[in-house]
């Protein structure tokens, strides 16, 4: 991987280095990881959550599920019945 930085960025990232006795790899990579873990943070699903996960996975072990197919097959049909025509 080859990345391009401004010269400032790069006097910064040589003085960082050398004060904490690192490589360049070692630093990018732990930039990156923080910058992961703050534009991507890992949430715990709540115990409501979590209970709602197991209620939906037992239904689904019971065969209480719909398909894709048939849910998109129940969304197609007419809401409403015709109704005949006025003379």
């Amino acid at each position: 991987m080859t990345i391009s930085l401004p010269s400032a960025m790069i006097k910064k990232v040589e003085q960082v280095r050398k004060a904490e006795d690192r490589t360049r790899s070692e630093l990018v990579r732990e930039a990156l990881r923080r910058y992961f873990e703050e534009s991507s943070p890992v949430v715990a699903a709540t115990d409501t959550e979590m209970a709602a996960i197991r209620r939906g996975r037992a239904q689904i072990r019971r065969g209480q599920f719909v398909t894709l197919h048939q849910l998109l097959n129940e969304l197609a049909r007419p809401s409403r019945r015709p109704r005949k025509k006025r003379a």
